[in-house]
C-alpha cells in the first residue's frame, strides 16, 4: 500500500501557534514511507527552517486548497469560513458533531465537496479513550485566565487580554506576582471533571499558586443537582465533555443567589451546545476579551477561550505530537480501529444533513 501524504497547513486562527507534528516527528513518518509536505509559517511556534532540516517538503502557507487530491490535511483550529466545498480528507477539530451553528456548515462544505473529516477529539482507542489530547495544558492555562480575571476583580478592574508565555514556570510566576499584593485567603477552586487530563491541568495551576482545590468527578454530579456547593467556592472550573445526560452546574437564577462565586472557567467551551451545563452565557470570550461579565453586584466572571493550550504553544504541541505520532503511523491503515472509527462517526453525521 503506498505510504500517504500528509500536508501540515498553517494555523490561520489569530493566536494559534500550535502545530500537530514536530520535526522529529516528521522524520519518523518520512523514514515510513510517508511523503510529508509542511506548509510555511512565520506564526508557528517551531520554525519552518526545522521542518525542511528534517526533510519534508515546504510549500507556501495556505496553500493546502490546491493540495493533491489524495493529500490528507492536517491541521488543528478551524478553516477559513469561506463556504467553500471540501474535497479531500482534514484531520482537525471540527467542533461538528453536538450541534454547533458553526460545525453544522463545516459538515455541509464536506459534503458538497465529497471530503472527510477525521476530528481530531474522536480518535479514540478500543476503550473509547483519546489517543491524544490538549486537555491538560488546556486545564492548566484556562485555570491561570480565570485566576486572572478573579486578580483583575479584586483591582476592580476587567482581565486585560492575554498572551502567550515561553513555558509553565514563567506564566505561573507571573500569576504569584499579580496575586502577591492581593488578600487571598479566601480563594478557593471546584474543579468538575478533576480525574481527566483537563481537570488536572486545572488542579496543578491551583496548587502551584496555593489555592485549594475541591475535585469532583462522576459520582459527585451523579445526583444531576442543584450544586449548591459550586456557588461556594470563589472559582469554578468546568472540565468535562458534555452530552445529553450532563446536569446544568450553574442555573441562571444562581446569578442573583447568595453566593461566593466569583469566577467560572469554562475550559470545555461549548456555549452554543444545548448540552452546555453553564447556561448563563452563549458566546466564547477571546484572547483580547478574556472576561464576560454575567453580574456585576457582586462580580460574576466567565471564562471560556476555546484554544487555551495556545498560551503555552510550545509545551501543548510537544505534548500533544507525541501523544498522537503513533496513531498518525497507522495512517496508511485507514480502515483500522482508531481511523476507521473516526470515519464511520463522520458518515453517521453526514448522513443526517
Amino acid at each position: 500500500m503506498t505510504a500517504p501524504h500528509l500536508w501540515v497547513r498553517a494555523e490561520q486562527r489569530a493566536n494559534e501557534t500550535r502545530v500537530g507534528l514536530t520535526p522529529d516527528g516528521a522524520a519518523s513518518l518520512l523514514a515510513k514511507g510517508f511523503n510529508v509536505t509542511v506548509e510555511a509559517s512565520d506564526s508557528r511556534v517551531i520554525p519552518t527552517q526545522a521542518y525542511a532540516d528534517a526533510g519534508c517538503t515546504i510549500a507556501p502557507q495556505f496553500s493546502w486548497p490546491d493540495a493533491p487530491d489524495d493529500a490528507i490535511i492536517f491541521g488543528l483550529k478551524e478553516l477559513p469560513s469561506d463556504g467553500t466545498p471540501l474535497k479531500q480528507r482534514h484531520i482537525m477539530f471540527g467542533h461538528a458533531y453536538k450541534d454547533q451553528s458553526a460545525g453544522k456548515i463545516l459538515l455541509q462544505r464536506f459534503k458538497a465537496g465529497g471530503g472527510t473529516l477525521y476530528d481530531l477529539e474522536y480518535l479514540t482507542d478500543d476503550t473509547g479513550r483519546r489517543v491524544a489530547a490538549f486537555g491538560y495544558w488546556a486545564g492548566f492555562a484556562g485555570a491561570a485566565v480565570a485566576v486572572k480575571c478573579w486578580a483583575a476583580q479584586m483591582r476592580n478592574e476587567t482581565a486585560a487580554p492575554i498572551t502567550p508565555f515561553a513555558n509553565a514556570d514563567a506564566l505561573t510566576n507571573a500569576l504569584s506576582d499579580e496575586l502577591a499584593p492581593l488578600d487571598t485567603k479566601t480563594l478557593k477552586a471546584l474543579v468538575i471533571g478533576a480525574l481527566g487530563r483537563v481537570g488536572t491541568g486545572a488542579s496543578d495551576l491551583c496548587k502551584r499558586l496555593d489555592i485549594p482545590v475541591t475535585g469532583w468527578d462522576m459520582a459527585e454530579t451523579a445526583s444531576g443537582g442543584p450544586f449548591p456547593e459550586i456557588l461556594e467556592h470563589t472559582l469554578f472550573f468546568n472540565c468535562i465533555l458534555a452530552g445529553p445526560t450532563t446536569p446544568v452546574f450553574v442555573p441562571k437564577g444562581a446569578l442573583e443567589a447568595d453566593r461566593n462565586l466569583r469566577v467560572i472557567g469554562d475550559i470545555a467551551c461549548d456555549p452554543d451546545s444545548p448540552f452546555n451545563p453553564i447556561p448563563i452565557y452563549s458566546a466564547a470570550t477571546s484572547w483580547e476579551v478574556p472576561a464576560l461579565r454575567v453580574h456585576e453586584n457582586p462580580p460574576l466572571d466567565v471564562t471560556a477561550i476555546d484554544n487555551l493550550p495556545s498560551m503555552l504553544p510550545l509545551e501543548s504541541s510537544q505534548d500533544y505530537a507525541g501523544q498522537l505520532l503513533f496513531t498518525l503511523e497507522g495512517l496508511a491503515q485507514q480502515d483500522s480501529t482508531v481511523w476507521g472509527r473516526a470515519k464511520k462517526l463522520f458518515e453517521d453525521h453526514i448522513a443526517k444533513i
